[in-house]
């Protein structure tokens, strides 16, 4: 998915004017959070501050000030009793005529979110690594696709995904963060038992997927104690991925599936780490 600075940078090559709407303030229910953005031409707007009326009123002053050649100004939307929407929150608008000094923002602040995504690591370039490339370029990860075979990997990578071709891919295990995600899903069932055994060794992932069925589960948890590797971290496989309460094997259904796995692990990481914050500052 295309980031709103590289968006804008186009925009404004092509001459082009442009408007950054920004949450500034968020209480109560609300369709987004503080921080969201979205950028609006005269006739196109990209990214979303949470749809329905409240964007349709945000969009509309920024088409305003464009037209008035207005540097910026700000909304104040309770969204209940104006707007009609069901949220019932209040919410304050910063919207801002975008320049040079907007795209550097921009820029900076793009790269600290980035920086701040947990990372996926995908192994394998197959049928399955594909559509999970897809499926995980849009979501707030830093995605590592791997594969020993290059001709494997899409002429065009998704946006956001980077591709390492590596000889021997499970070295990259020991090379990832803490609390990185891993799905394993080579074309060779030993180099998939290879790469999973080296996670499970690790125990600092967030997440460990392992493609297969139940039947590859159980081989692949006699491999790993026999071989010495500790049982207890074997509970923190998913194998299948994607689980298999649906019987739909095609890849984009276990890509979309896998991806809800992964960012409901890293959601539950996020509010056991705030909570923990939480009882230290109150201690």
């Amino acid at each position: 998915m295309i980031g709103l600075a590289d968006a804008l940078r186009e925009w404004m090559a092509a001459g082009r004017p442009a408007v950054l709407v920004e949450v500034a303030e968020a209480r109560g229910s609300t369709p987004r959070e503080a921080g969201a953005r979205m950028l609006v031409g005269p006739a196109a707007a990209l990214g979303t501050i949470g749809g329905g009326r409240l964007e349709w009123e945000a969009i509309e002053a920024a088409r305003g000030l464009i037209v008035r050649g207005e540097a910026g100004t700000s909304l104040d939307l309770p969204l209940g009793p104006a707007l009609g929407q069901c949220c019932g929150g209040h919410i304050r608008l910063r919207l801002e005529r975008a320049d040079a000094a907007t795209l550097r923002r921009l820029e900076e602040e793009e790269r600290a979110e980035a920086a701040r995504n947990p990372t996926v690591l995908i192994f394998g370039a197959g049928h399955v690594g594909k559509a999970l490339a897809s499926a995980l370029a849009p979501l707030p990860l830093s995605v590592r696709w791997i594969d020993e075979r290059a001709e494997e990997f899409p002429d065009l990578l998704p946006p956001g995904v980077t591709r390492i071709v590596a000889a021997r891919p499970v070295d990259l295990v020991a090379e990832a963060p803490a609390g990185a995600g891993y799905l394993v899903l080579t074309h060779d069932h030993q180099r998939d038992f290879e790469i999973a055994g080296a996670v499970l060794d690790r125990g600092d992932f967030a997440y460990a997927g392992l493609i297969g069925s139940a039947t590859k589960r159980r081989r692949f948890e006699r491999q790993y104690a026999a071989r010495g590797g500790d049982p207890r971290r074997l509970a923190r496989l998913t194998c299948p991925i994607g689980g298999d309460r649906v019987s739909d094997k095609r890849p984009a259904v276990i890509a979309a599936l896998a991806a809800a796995e992964i960012l409901t692990v890293f959601a539950q990481a996020r509010a056991a780490a705030t909570d923990r914050a939480a009882r230290r500052f109150g201690s």
